[in-house]
């Protein structure tokens, strides 16, 4: 978790994740590991069920940053193998509802259970009372996108859920 500091920190997903070592942290874009999955909102590419290998030898990024200042965040090339989220609805209280305005809990949970760790989503989840609500609101796409195999497929998929 590529943390910038620049939420509440009450309310930073990012941070509880880090407290309960579920996310290790990083203060600098260049710790990001070369060879990792970064989770960019700008990304030309949708993670899929494929990119699990490469996540579990090299390790998934999420970038946590204010939606404010997401531009600023991803204005440089990032380290790793930049890949998009298709589109999720947010269930975070912030932003409910409103489409890939996700939480970075709801990003990296969104990830693990598209890439099939359908198990360690709900532990994520499970942290902030709102998160299993996440599944819930995303069930029918995200066992879509974790059945996808091309980007053909991703993109008619994500057309029919949005």
């Amino acid at each position: 978790m590529l943390q910038l500091r620049q939420d509440d920190p009450k309310k930073c997903t990012a941070a509880k994740l880090v407290k309960f070592r579920l996310a290790r942290p990083l203060y600098r874009v260049r710790q990001i590991p070369e060879k990792s999955l970064t989770l960019n909102p700008f990304a030309p590419t949708c993670l899929m069920n494929r990119d699990r290998v490469q996540a579990l030898n090299y390790g998934l990024v999420a970038v946590d940053c204010s939606w404010e200042k997401v531009q600023a965040a991803f204005a440089a090339r990032l380290p790793g193998r930049n890949i998009r989220l298709p589109t999720l609805l947010a269930a975070n209280p912030v932003n409910y509802a409103k489409p890939n305005k996700l939480s970075s809990l709801e990003a990296l949970a969104a990830s693990v259970h598209i890439m099939g760790f359908k198990e360690k989503a709900n532990q994520l989840l499970s942290i902030f009372k709102w998160g299993p609500h996440f599944l819930t609101l995303n069930a029918q796409p995200l066992e879509a996108y974790a059945s996808v195999t091309n980007e053909e497929q991703m993109v008619r998929v994500e057309s029919e859920y949005f």
